[in-house]
């Protein structure tokens, strides 16, 4: 009688499942390629940091993303940011945390913060649920209010490179000693990195001295895409 109360139906196909996820489903979630810039994540043929990455390091120190940016996952993190299917984040945050593998865990959890006129808009931060449960996992103090965003930037979407760098420039401040401390900074998306980037520059004037992005899905250059989303409306 216990297991049928403990049984699930996978989340995507609906059929019955002891996971979030069949095993069909699972594996046919997208993947990052495995030879992977360990700063920008994007494919690389040799070496551990691409080209881009060497000649101008970001201010963190490496990414880690679960998945790519592409349907289902799009779907799933959509429903949770813009339909607030808080149900959706523990399933998100398990598929990062398959990913961390954490030897030595980071002094501090940092979500990425949202404006106020958008928490409120929104009703909750997204990366701070997300958060709960990674800091959860590891018992690792999760820094809720260290980092503010102060400018109410535009949406990146649509924007290049450039543009996103000019776009986030002085969007986030932090007053907290962090000196010599390792950081993990946790996001939805990562699509080119330039918020991301921001947000480590503001956290080494601070004097962290190792930062970590720990993001959902990573969106590459041939996953930017609309797709459908209905099955998660």
């Amino acid at each position: 009688m216990m297991q049928v109360f403990l049984q699930k139906n996978c989340l995507l196909c609906d059929i019955a499942s002891n996971r979030n996820f069949c095993e069909p489903c699972y594996h046919s979630l997208p993947q990052l390629p495995a030879n992977r810039c360990s700063n920008c994540l994007l494919p690389i043929t040799a070496s551990h940091r691409c080209g881009a990455c060497l000649a101008k390091p970001p201010a963190f120190t490496r990414a880690i993303a679960a998945l790519r940016y592409a349907f289902p996952v799009d779907a799933l993190i959509h429903a949770l940011k813009y339909r607030s299917n808080l149900a959706i984040t523990p399933i998100l945050a398990e598929l990062l945390i398959e990913q961390l593998a954490i030897s030595t865990p980071p002094d501090f959890i940092v979500p990425m913060p949202l404006h106020p006129a958008r928490l409120k808009e929104r009703g909750f931060n997204q990366a701070v649920e997300i958060s709960r449960h990674i800091a959860k996992q590891y018992q690792i103090t999760l820094l809720y209010d260290a980092c503010k965003r102060v400018r109410d930037t535009p949406s990146q979407t649509g924007l290049t490179w450039k543009a996103r760098k000019k776009n986030i420039r002085n969007a986030f401040s932090c007053e907290m000693d962090l000196s010599g401390k390792h950081i993990a900074v946790v996001d939805d998306v990562m699509t080119t990195g330039a918020t991301l980037n921001e947000l480590a520059k503001v956290l080494r004037k601070c004097g962290a001295r190792e930062i970590s992005s720990w993001i959902i899905a990573r969106a590459l250059p041939e996953s930017n895409q609309t797709l459908s989303r209905a099955r998660f409306q």
